[in-house]
């Protein structure tokens, strides 16, 4: 993987499409899938929960360049009938020892299925945001030497690339070409994630369906390519990071004191 210089990254936009779920069903791995080989998505989270993760990383195992870290699975609430309703539980996110107990575990299904550590730590329907999970999940990222959204000064999350309101009402304009490119317009220099959701809705249980399929389209635009082009957005991945993090640590520790 290619070194960034660090000043020279700190100067230019170097983006990151993530995409979340990768894992939870064949059709949402096969939008991903897709969105990365055809499109502008260089990352993706795992659910290893889920029914498709192991096709997921036996995917990311054969294309090392396509960074993978652990989407961090813990609760989804849909809003349904005018109000948040809750799916399913697997903990209660409000008990500590139960969420580092649930993190360990998803932790060590993600290296016995990638054979590796992350690249990055996030968590479903943003989770980790409050704690308990805040403190803990920061915990392991410091220890892991990985970022966990939000949470690293040096990237930027970008959550607004997304096809519905805060009351799950459709929002298409939320995932147009024009979106996403003013979103890129908008960036500062330096390092920024765009979070998107990417699949087919086959088989998948969510209030999230059309919405995932028009973000494939969207994302695999040659107008969204062109503009990433135009606008001098370096299109990269987790594993750029990583190697410029290391690589600024290193001349840090080489300049004379």
């Amino acid at each position: 993987m290619a070194t960034e210089e660090p000043d020279r990254s700190a100067q230019e936009r170097c983006v990151i499409f993530n995409a979340d779920d990768f894992g939870l069903t064949d059709g949402i791995n096969r939008g991903i899938i897709e969105a990365h080989e055809h499109g502008v998505v260089t990352s993706a989270s795992l659910m290893v929960r889920h029914q498709a993760a192991k096709p997921a990383a036996e995917y990311a195992r054969a294309h090392p360049e396509f960074s993978v870290g652990l989407h961090f699975d813990v609760a989804e609430w849909r809003f349904e009938k005018g109000e948040w309703k809750l799916a399913y539980r697997v903990i209660d996110p409000g008990d500590s020892a139960a969420i580092r107990a649930e993190f360990e575990r998803q932790l060590g299904s993600f290296q016995r299925l990638m054979g590796r550590t992350p690249t990055h730590l996030d968590s479903h329907q943003h989770a980790h945001q409050s704690e308990p999970s805040r403190a803990l999940l920061l915990a392991h990222a410091e220890r892991l030497g990985v970022p966990l959204r939000g949470c690293d000064p040096a990237v930027k999350h970008c959550g607004s690339f997304y096809g519905q309101t805060a009351q799950g009402e459709p929002y298409l304009s939320g995932i147009s070409p024009s979106q996403l490119l003013d979103l890129l317009e908008k960036l500062e220099p330096g390092w920024a994630e765009i979070g998107c959701h990417p699949g087919y809705a086959t088989d998948l249980d969510s209030v999230y369906l059309s919405e995932r399929e028009e973000e494939v389209r969207v994302l695999c635009s040659s107008e969204v390519r062109q503009a990433c082009d135009a606008s001098k957005v370096r299109l990269r991945s987790f594993h750029h990071y990583l190697a410029w993090t290391k690589h600024k640590l290193e001349l840090q520790r080489r300049a004379p004191k």
